[in-house]
């Protein structure tokens, strides 16, 4: 096994035991404080990591796009990370972050890398009101102890729909997503960290006129799974009474989608419920993982067609 396919499966093989790696960078000086904050994004998204390459200029760009760089052969969008966040280098932008979003290619300019720390993601804490509406999550460094290490997890999500609008995928036609009836009483249960993907899931889930319980973490999803469960045997009934299925996204703080998963399909009452992956991790190793820990089906953020054909097949069979 060479050494690229070994890497792959030591990550894999972590989000197993609901570990994750993270690579850490900073942008420059925080608005406000001056300080050079700590910014992390999974290392599964992370491509490659380069000295900045020549970056042609584009007529006509966003102002946080610096233009496009030939990385072997490929035309990749460059954008300004530092721009997007108001941070200000005082290294200039020397790094350059290739990183795979959804099926999609993109590079980030930052300051420097720093390192790559290995985490729990109980060590990750939802950031969501907060006042930081481009971060997802804060990862405490050094775990639950006084005065960790903190670094921010932006919400890669959001910031491509922001700066790259032209490439997202448009909202489904209404013929494409038809409605589908559930049994009375009966809910889709959903789980992301992203605002926007959440807004996306939901936008889709009512045009199929699906009832849904929306949630922020897999721990959160998780919780909400055993008040139904509760629920259902007070009333003499059976939990997928209540749930016909569980949509998850992968990385989320607290739990993540890997860990939830597991947790259904190895629970006795919710095991023949069907949980549906959907996720901007993509990639053969990643699809291959989801399915070990035993989900339905995989589908790759933001196919909203897909996403719904899929749940409609989950939904019918």
């Amino acid at each position: 096994m060479n050494t690229s396919m070994r890497e792959i499966d030591e990550r894999t093989n972590l989000a197993g035991n609901s570990m994750f790696e993270l690579l850490l960078f900073r942008l420059g000086q925080a608005p406000g404080s001056g300080r050079h904050e700590l910014f992390g994004i999974n290392v599964f998204k992370v491509r490659e990591i380069l000295v900045m390459p020549e970056v042609t200029v584009m007529v006509n760009a966003s102002p946080a796009v610096m233009g496009v760089a030939n990385i072997r052969g490929q035309m990749i969008p460059v954008i300004n990370l530092p721009a997007v966040v108001g941070c200000k280098p005082t290294k200039g932008l020397g790094i350059l972050l290739v990183t795979e979003f959804a099926r999609t290619t993109q590079a980030f300019a930052v300051e420097e890398v720093t390192e790559i720390v290995r985490l729990e993601w109980k060590q990750v804490l939802s950031a969501e009101g907060t006042g930081g509406g481009l971060v997802t999550s804060i990862a405490r460094l050094d775990g639950n102890v006084e005065n960790t290490r903190l670094a921010q997890v932006l919400d890669v999500e959001q910031i491509l729909r922001d700066v790259l609008p032209q490439e997202q995928q448009a909202a489904p036609s209404a013929a494409a997503m038809p409605p589908l009836h559930l049994p009375p009483g009966t809910v889709i249960l959903a789980a992301d960290d992203s605002a926007v993907a959440r807004l996306m899931i939901e936008q889709g889930l009512q045009a199929m006129d699906l009832p849904y319980i929306m949630t922020k973490t897999g721990q959160e999803a998780w919780d909400r799974l055993q008040t139904i469960a509760a629920r259902a045997e007070a009333e003499g009934k059976a939990v997928q009474d209540k749930v016909a299925l569980v949509l998850t996204d992968l990385e989320m703080p607290e739990m993540d989608g890997f860990t939830l998963t597991r947790n259904i399909k190895q629970d006795a009452r919710f095991k023949s419920i069907p949980v549906v992956i959907h996720s901007s991790l993509t990639g053969t190793a990643n699809e291959g993982h989801v399915k070990s820990v035993g989900a339905d089906a995989y589908i790759a953020k933001f196919m909203a067609e897909e996403l719904a054909d899929t749940i409609r097949k989950m939904l019918t069979r």
